[in-house]
C-alpha cells in the first residue's frame, strides 16, 4: 500500500512521527510518504536505517500547528497536512495518517477529499478499548455540537462499519446517555433517540457510560464533545491504573502488604508476584493508547487517520496499521455503497 504520514503533526514532530513511519515500512513493506518541510524531514530521517525500505518525501513547506484553526487551514493550502491530503484525493496514495491538529486534519479533508454523499458532518470513530470485545464509539472529536440528523448519519456509517468490516450479522445501536429512559439527556439527544428509534436500525436504547464497557450494544453514538471526554478520561483512569499497580508491584513490603489486604488469597511471596506481572502487563498493553493509533475519520472521500497529539513512534507505526486494515477492508466504498442503497430502499419504499 501507499501511506501518507505527516511528518509534522505530533507535539514532538518530527521524531515520533518519522519514527513511527519507518517502524511501518519496516513492519509491513509498504511505501510510506512523508509530508513536510524537505530538509527538517530528511535531517530526521536520517538518524534510522533505511536500506531497503521503501520511503520516499514530499515537500509542504508549511506546518499546522495545534493552534490553527479551520481559516488557518484555508489559507496554508501547502501545509503537511493538506500536501498529504490531496495526494489521496489524487490517487497518488491510499490512506493518510497524522497526529496532527484534530480540527486541521477535518477541515482539510474536507476542503481536499470532500464529503460522502448524503453526509452533512464527518465523524471520528474508534474501538473502545475498555469492553470485550471493543465497541465502536463516534464520533470522539470531529464534530462537537451536531444536530440529531447528523448523529443519525453517524449511527448509519457506524453501523455499515460494523456489519461490513467488522462481520456483525446485525450490529446493536446504542446512544451515549445519562440515563436509560427515553427521556434522559439534552434536547439534542432526545430527538436523536426518536429518530434512532425510527429508524431501520437495530436501535437498542440509550446507553450509559458504565452500558459501553459491557458491551450492551456494538456501535455507540454521542455528539464529539462528549465522545472525546470520555476517552480522554478513559485514558486517564487507565494510565492511573497501570502507574498504581506498578509502583505496588515493585514498591514497599508495607504497599505489597495493603495489597495483600485489597485482594484476599494474593500471596506476598516472590512467585505469586511474579505470576501477577505479566497479566498486569497485559492489561496495560491493552489499555495503551498507542497500540490502538488512531481515529478513523468516517465520511470523507479517503482513508484517514487522526491519531493522539502526544503520539510516540508506536503510536504512528500503529495509526499506519490502521490506515492499512481501513484500505484493506474497503471501508469508504462499503460507506458508500451501504448508503446508497438504503436512500434506494427509502426511495422505492411505500
Amino acid at each position: 500500500m501507499r501511506i501518507v504520514v505527516d511528518a509534522f503533526g505530533s507535539d514532538h514532530c518530527p521524531e515520533p512521527d518519522v519514527a513511527g513511519a519507518v517502524m511501518a515500512a519496516r513492519a509491513w513493506g509498504d511505501e510510506i510518504i512523508l509530508v513536510g518541510p524537505e530538509e527538517a524531514t530528511r535531517k530526521e530521517l536520517a538518524k534510522h536505517d533505511t536500506e531497503g525500505l521503501n520511503i520516499r518525501i514530499v515537500h509542504a513547506p508549511e506546518v499546522l500547528t495545534m493552534h490553527d484553526h479551520s481559516d488557518a487551514v484555508r489559507r496554508k493550502v501547502d501545509a503537511s497536512i493538506r500536501v498529504g491530503m490531496r495526494l489521496v484525493k489524487q490517487g497518488e496514495a491510499d490512506a493518510f495518517v497524522s497526529a496532527g491538529n484534530t480540527i486541521a486534519c477535518l477541515s482539510s479533508a474536507i476542503f481536499d477529499l470532500g464529503r460522502i454523499r448524503g453526509i452533512r458532518r464527518p465523524a471520528l470513530a474508534t474501538l473502545y478499548p475498555l469492553s470485550v470485545p471493543p465497541t465502536l464509539l463516534l464520533d470522539i472529536g470531529a464534530t462537537a455540537d451536531p444536530k440529531p440528523e447528523y448523529l443519525l448519519q453517524f449511527a448509519r456509517m457506524g453501523e455499515i462499519y460494523a456489519r461490513r468490516v467488522l462481520g456483525i450479522p446485525k450490529p446493536r445501536v446504542g446512544l451515549l446517555a445519562n440515563g436509560e429512559e427515553e427521556e434522559k439527556g439534552s434536547m439534542v439527544l432526545r430527538e436523536t433517540f426518536h429518530l434512532l428509534k425510527e429508524s431501520e436500525l437495530n436501535f437498542v436504547g440509550n446507553v450509559e457510560p458504565k452500558e459501553v464497557t459491557r458491551h450492551v450494544a456494538d456501535v455507540v453514538v454521542t455528539d464529539g464533545f462528549t465522545g472525546n471526554i470520555m476517552v480522554k478520561t478513559t485514558e486517564a483512569v487507565a494510565s492511573f491504573m497501570a502507574h498504581s499497580l506498578k509502583q505496588v508491584l515493585t514498591g514497599s513490603t508495607l504497599s505489597k502488604a495493603a495489597m495483600v489486604l485489597m485482594l484476599p488469597g494474593l500471596l506476598l511471596a516472590a512467585p505469586g508476584w511474579a505470576l501477577l506481572a505479566p497479566a498486569v502487563r497485559r492489561l496495560a498493553h491493552h489499555l495503551d493508547y498507542a497500540e490502538y493509533g488512531g481515529a478513523l475519520l468516517l465520511g470523507v472521500n479517503g482513508v484517514v487517520i487522526v491519531g493522539h497529539g502526544r503520539s510516540n513512534a508506536k503510536a504512528v507505526k500503529n495509526a499506519v496499521l490502521r490506515a492499512r486494515e481501513a484500505v484493506e477492508a474497503g471501508v469508504i466504498p462499503t460507506i458508500k455503497e451501504g448508503l446508497a442503497a438504503r436512500a434506494e430502499g427509502s426511495r422505492s419504499a411505500p
